[in-house]
C-alpha cells in the first residue's frame, strides 16, 4: 500500500482530476447496482430451487414427528 507521499509521487498527474461524469448514460441507482453484484442473481431458477428444497425438508421433518 501506498503512503501519501508515493501515492501523490506515483498518481499525481491524474489524482486530482475530477471524476467523469458521462452525457450518454444516467446515473445507476444504488439498488441497480447492488443487483448486479447480487449472489446467485443470474441464475434462472434458482429461487424455485430454494423453495423446492424447503418444501422437501418441511415434509421430512413432518413424517419424524
Amino acid at each position: 500500500m501506498l503512503n501519501d507521499h508515493e501515492a501523490e509521487e506515483r498518481y499525481g498527474d491524474i489524482i486530482h482530476l475530477p471524476h467523469p461524469i458521462s452525457r450518454k448514460h444516467p446515473r445507476m441507482s444504488r439498488e441497480q447496482r447492488a443487483a448486479q453484484f447480487a449472489p446467485f442473481a443470474a441464475l434462472t431458477g434458482y429461487d424455485q430451487v430454494i423453495d423446492d428444497a424447503v418444501e422437501v425438508v418441511r415434509e421430512d421433518y413432518g413424517k419424524r414427528r
